[in-house]
């Protein structure tokens, strides 16, 4: 298996750590974690548990466009070195993205995620390059 599948199959995990994140601010909340409805209890986060709730939302965002880089990319058997390093970088841009949105760092998180949809970018163009 590749790289950029293996970071792919990372990827994957990463909704569920936010989600995580969110889960242990809703056990805060009065009455705690609602498991009957929680999609409306998560409405009513604020501070922390907000913000892991939208980084959940967005980390499942992400998720989508990354699958369609990495596999245009594997399908046209893009430069593995330079696929490798893309989805490597991804990765640890979607780490600090997550990281950023947890601490509360608006213009941090952007650049993270800036960086992480350059990297999605990159990998289409290195599939359209090789085929």
């Amino acid at each position: 298996m590749t790289i950029p599948l293996w970071c792919l199959f990372m990827a994957t995990f990463l909704p569920f750590v936010a989600a995580g994140a969110g889960a242990v601010a809703r056990s805060k909340m009065p009455g705690g974690v609602d498991n009957k409805n929680p999609r409306q209890q998560a409405l009513k986060l604020d501070g922390f548990g907000a913000r892991a709730y939208a980084a959940q939302a967005n980390a499942w965002e992400s998720l989508a466009v990354f699958t369609v880089a990495v596999f245009i990319n594997h399908v046209a058997q893009g430069a593995a070195s330079i696929s490798a390093l893309l989805a490597m970088v991804f990765i640890a841009a979607r780490l600090g993205h997550l990281g950023a949105y947890l601490g509360d760092k608006d213009a941090l998180r952007s650049g993270f995620f800036g960086i992480g949809f350059l990297c999605c970018i990159g990998l289409v163009i290195l599939g359209a390059m090789a085929s």
